[in-house]
């Protein structure tokens, strides 16, 4: 499997760009605002999605891991396939897009192309279940009562966040005291921190 790729860009198009890696010349297909930052000549890396079926065998690049991850989160959803996942990572920022799935915004999802109200209540339905079972994971381990730190980075970590990066938002979600004790209004607050970064 192909994880990620550093080299350079041989020619844009419209849906993927050719990314040359020791003489070899990748096609990896990725979301307009990636496309729209690379430069032909210019040396970039992208973490990537490898699919390999029977009759295909299809790169899916992205600028950071997070993406990646949500990507594949995506892919688990029914009906979900890799052309609407990668609509959906190129529509907003990933904090945006897994804030609007806790809480239930299906508005913003639909106005992606390719995502009615019916496919959108359901990438809603089916993240939020994995969200909440990381987090239930969690909090059993720890005995129960409010949701503490570990609920919290166990729910980021299921949305494809680093653990660096799901051990300091769950603590800034946990120091703000306007934030419920509640998993969901943590899971929520820490990822507010997380998009503005």
């Amino acid at each position: 499997m192909i994880a990620s790729l550093d080299g350079l860009v041989g020619a844009v198009f419209a849906d993927s760009l050719i990314l040359e890696v020791g003489g070899v010349g990748y096609r990896v297909f990725a979301a307009p605002s990636v496309l729209a930052a690379t430069p032909v000549g210019g040396r970039t890396k992208l973490f990537t999605h490898h699919v390999i079926r029977e009759d295909l065998q299809a790169l899916y690049g992205f600028r950071t891991p997070e993406e990646l991850g949500f990507f594949g989160l995506l892919l688990t959803v029914t009906g979900v396939g890799p052309k609407v996942a990668l609509g959906i990572i190129g529509s907003r920022p990933v904090g945006d897009l897994q804030l609007a799935i806790l809480s239930d915004d299906l508005a913003l999802l639909t106005a992606v192309p390719g995502v009615g109200k019916k496919l959108a209540a359901r990438v809603v339905l089916e993240l939020k279940e994995k969200v909440a079972a990381a987090g239930v994971a969690a909090d059993a381990a720890a005995g129960g009562g409010p949701a503490g730190e570990s609920d919290v980075v166990a729910a980021l970590l299921a949305l494809g966040y680093s653990a660096g990066e799901a051990r300091q938002a769950s603590r800034d979600a946990l120091l703000d005291s306007a934030v419920g004790a509640g998993l969901e209004d943590r899971v929520k607050a820490a990822l507010r921190t997380l998009v503005r970064g």
